[in-house]
């Protein structure tokens, strides 16, 4: 059943050979490497004046906005050279982690690696969470929690399946809204400065009656609130807007994905990706500085800048509305792309389940993408998809990575003294001390608003990539073979589970028979002594030439003898092999399985957790009704022989 429903949702699975041809090129890279970058234009702006709004007096506020955002785009340049030069230098893919491991210690690789996975999962969470805000605001229902939470689990659904059926299928459906965000966002920013200093266009209507609603709704009272901003206050701010940043790191992680040569085409679409980031910040900044829109639980900031710019109600709005809330929706993909991909490196290097180093089917990584939709419908359910509750557990993450990225990359330049390592040296120590800076402002001035789940979740999430290795390390020592050893006789008790006398039964007999064990035995749970009476009867009937052994049992239980049984012969014949054979028939139908007993499988769980035990299932094919199989009666002398 489960097989064509698979194909239909998944797709036909791909050879291990065609994976050349899944990789990327730089247009479809761009779409889903650069999206989660790309849509935070849509949303940074807005966290920016969360901060500046509830401390500054409306619409002094604004007039910060620029220098944010020219300071932004500075981080922004360092950050991107910065990781330009570890696509160079780490082509295998890895970013932060890879470097951390490579240059400092694998206590940091680690911790870089719990942020970026920290990071990842709540991309979804926050990019899922403000592309149905972006919806409700054009459409009225952005107050509705309910349906926002519905509405985000029902695309995180949706982006899973799409990116089970591979990078490249996904990345060719999202090239389109990325594309199309991009020329409108560049519509947006252009006709408005154009209609701002040239239009005359000012101040959005009713601004100022919705700062004094905001002011309200976080409980400030205007008298409170300065003409002046402090230092602190200005960082707090810039934290909130640095998300911008979020999503630099992601093409630096999945080089491999990209065609050959793949750290030429990973750096130069790296490069777009910041150049368009660049204008897009800069530019929204400064028309955010002239309207003045205001931060509003019901409207988006890009909504009430578009409907000032375009008129609201007119096509080109609701383009751009939806645009938004596609790109948004999309911008998860970069996670779906990352997440899977860095979580089979970390696997790799036995500090996560092995399972997350398997490709499947399409040639991706389908356990780490099961696993991310899983920690992000938790988020959104959790938050109830409030973007502003989840931007502090985000920065944490995404700011803990590029710091022990560019500390790592110091350590590198040092290290290596390759061509022009003190450029790159000194682009680096700037990007790590203003990465800090900002890490450091976050986890202050949001520790009591969320900041401090990162920095509880992270440590823990260290400490269980430890509990794995320490696991698999254990194994290892347990299961490796001194040199010189060699394969020893041992004895083999085979025991056969009868519970009458069937074409199953005697088929299962005749199996252990061809084995030719040391020891063989029939063994027969009874609850009565008609039922050992009848199973007598019937071994006798049948002539079969091995011994029978009844096991009493009033309460009616199955594993509890059996076992005891099974302890019974280990004790006699210590470092014996035990062989627990369990005929099974095979039906046709997968809910006819649901009418017959369970037995088997709990008995088979309970023995495979005895040392020296070996549980085989013989099945026994039903021939379907009608045919030749079926009316020819067993030969019980035939099948044993």
């Amino acid at each position: 059943m489960t097989s064509p429903f698979k194909r239909i949702l998944v797709g036909k699975p791909l050879a291990s050979s065609e994976e050349q041809h899944q990789r990327l090129g730089k247009p479809t890279a761009l779409a889903v490497f650069a999206s989660d970058a790309i849509s935070s234009t849509a949303y940074a702006t807005e966290e920016i004046l969360f901060v500046l709004m509830a401390a500054v007096m409306f619409p002094d506020s604004h007039r910060y906005l620029v220098p944010l955002a020219i300071v932004a785009v500075f981080l922004l340049a360092v950050v991107a050279t910065s990781y330009s030069q570890t696509i160079h230098a780490y082509p295998d893919g890895g970013g932060a982690y890879v470097v951390s491991r490579e240059n400092i210690n694998q206590t940091s690789a680690l911790v870089a690696g719990a942020a970026l996975l920290v990071d990842y999962t709540l991309t979804v969470a926050v990019s899922v969470s403000s592309g149905v805000l972006a919806i409700g605001s054009a459409f009225h229902f952005a107050d509705d929690r309910v349906l926002r939470v519905g509405l985000a689990l029902f695309f995180v659904v949706l982006m899973t399946l799409a990116n089970l059926r591979g990078v490249k299928e996904s990345g060719r459906i999202f090239a389109y809204p990325t594309y199309a965000y991009t020329v409108l966002l560049g519509a947006l920013i252009a006709y408005g400065i154009y209609k701002v200093n040239v239009g005359h266009l000012g101040q959005i209507e009713g601004a100022p009656e919705k700062a004094e609603e905001f002011l309200h709704s976080q409980g400030v009272a205007a008298k409170e609130l300065t003409h002046n901003i402090t230092l602190f206050l200005l960082l707090r701010a810039f934290s909130s807007g640095a998300v911008v940043l979020s999503g630099v790191e992601a093409i630096s992680n999945g080089v491999p994905a990209f065609r050959k040569p793949e750290s030429r085409n990973a750096s130069r679409t790296l490069m777009m990706m910041a150049a368009i980031l660049g204008v897009s910040t800069l530019g929204v900044g400064y028309l955010a500085s002239h309207l003045h829109p205001v931060y509003s639980h019901s409207e988006t900031v890009l909504s009430q800048m578009g409907g000032a710019v375009f008129g609201r109600g007119t096509i080109i709005y609701y383009a751009l509305q939806f645009a938004t809330f596609a790109i948004l929706i999309l911008a998860a993909n970069t996670a779906y792309a990352d997440f899977p991909r860095l979580s089979s490196i970390i696997a790799r290097d036995g500090y996560l389940p092995r399972q997350l180093g398997n490709r499947g089917d399409r040639l991706v990584f389908s356990n780490g993408v099961l696993i991310l939709a899983g920690m992000a419908a938790l988020l959104i359910v959790v938050f109830r998809a409030d973007v502003s509750a989840l931007i502090p557990l985000y920065a944490v993450g995404v700011f803990t990575g590029f710091t022990l990225s560019q500390f790592g990359m110091c350590k590198h330049h040092l290290k290596l003294r390759e061509k022009n390592w003190r450029r790159g040296l000194y682009i680096n120590v700037l990007g790590c001390t203003m990465t800090t800076i900002v890490l450091s402002v976050v986890i202050v001035s949001k520790f009591t608003e969320g900041a401090w789940i990162p920095v509880v979740v992270i440590p823990l999430i260290v400490l269980f990539f430890r509990r794995i290795h320490r696991h698999y390390e254990r194994i290892d020592v347990r299961m490796s073979a001194q040199p010189g050893e060699k394969v020893r006789r041992r004895t083999n008790t085979v025991v056969v589970l009868v519970g009458k006398i069937t074409r199953g039964s005697l088929t299962a007999i005749a199996y252990a028979r061809s084995l030719n064990p040391d020891r063989l035995i029939a063994v027969s749970v009874v609850s009565n002594g008609e039922e050992q009476d009848r199973i007598t009867k019937q071994w006798e009937d049948h002539s079969i030439p091995v011994e029978l052994r009844t096991l009493y049992s009033p309460y009616r239980e199955l594993s509890r003898p059996i076992l005891e049984f099974v302890d019974e012969l280990d004790a006699t014949h210590p470092d014996d092999f035990v062989t627990v054979i369990v005929p099974e028939f095979s039906l046709e139908h997968w809910w006819q399985k649901v009418l017959h007993n369970q037995s088997a499988l709990i008995l088979r769980t309970r023995l495979r957790g005895r040392p020296n035990t070996v549980v085989t299932s013989v099945p026994f094919h039903i021939d379907p009704p009608g045919s030749k199989g079926e009316s020819a009666p067993p030969n019980a002398n035939a099948e044993l022989s």
